[in-house]
């Protein structure tokens, strides 16, 4: 199947599966300190989409072509962890940046976004790279508008990365959502302003740069979903679920807390 564009009644439940998707990264903020694991930060966003918010966490025993079922609610991607961390007994500590990715299902549609949490004080580097991970994902997505190009998004993602000093993940990507966790298009972090699939209002995709101090070169680790840098230099990601309007783009996975948009992004 091609691309499936939403209709208003759609879009009204994905704003509502994303805007839930949002509201367990702001709850889950208070917990992210130094000695917690990140299975404790699974429990507590589990039982909050489950208990509190009445949805479903889609990574639960999610298992797509050539993967085990992913064993836990929520991915938790520390350090040089670069996406799909498995929840563990690893107790966070001073120093450390983490991803947490979370996706709700609500009435049968997906909301999908992720932020980096800096554990006590963090490297100067550490909060260099969160900063500009997050800047990256804001310059793609002010580049979402019905005429333009997937291109354009993954043009502005990775000029910002490298003339910054680092390096853009090839190998993932963002994705079209809705009643599928994963669909269609394919959203590179990485291309040529012009190119690419042409954008038209109703559709909805995620954009999540995942951007790496070091090389952009990345292995997976034994559990079958953890996907690590190859230079062991650290790694940040940002998401958000992004539907394009009739004259732009609308943020679906925002809530109360979540970060503003950059000023220096226009």
């Amino acid at each position: 199947m091609g691309i499936q564009l939403k209709t208003p009644a759609e879009i009204d439940k994905m704003r509502l599966a994303g805007r839930l998707a949002g509201e367990v990264l702001d709850y889950i903020d208070a917990f992210v300190k130094p000695g917690v694991t990140t299975a404790e930060l699974d429990r507590l966003c589990h039982d909050y989409m489950v208990d509190v918010q009445g949805c479903i966490p889609a990574p639960l025993n999610y298992a797509p072509p050539g993967y085990p079922p992913y064993p836990k609610s929520i991915c938790t991607s520390i350090n040089q962890q670069v996406c799909h961390g498995v929840p563990s007994e690893r107790a966070l500590k001073k120093g450390d940046i983490v991803n947490l990715d979370i996706t709700t299902i609500k009435d049968g549609y997906h909301g999908d976004s992720s932020r980096m949490y800096q554990v006590g004080d963090c490297s100067i580097l550490a909060k260099r790279l969160c900063a500009v991970s997050f800047e990256c994902m804001w310059l793609g997505i002010a580049r979402v508008r019905p005429g333009g190009h997937l291109g354009d998004v993954g043009e502005a993602i990775q000029r910002h990365a490298e003339k910054n000093g680092f390096s853009v993940v090839r190998e993932f990507c963002g994705h079209g959502i809705g009643l599928k966790f994963h669909d269609e298009p394919q959203v590179l972090h990485y291309g040529k302003a012009g190119t690419g699939v042409e954008l038209l209002a109703g559709m909805t995709f995620t954009i999540e740069p995942m951007i790496n101090a070091g090389k952009a070169a990345i292995s997976e680790m034994q559990d079958g979903w953890t996907i690590v840098t190859k230079d062991h230099s650290l790694s940040a990601q940002w998401e958000h679920t992004v539907l394009v309007t009739d004259s732009g783009y609308e943020v679906l996975t925002l809530s109360a807390a979540s970060p503003p948009r950059p000023a220096s992004v226009r």
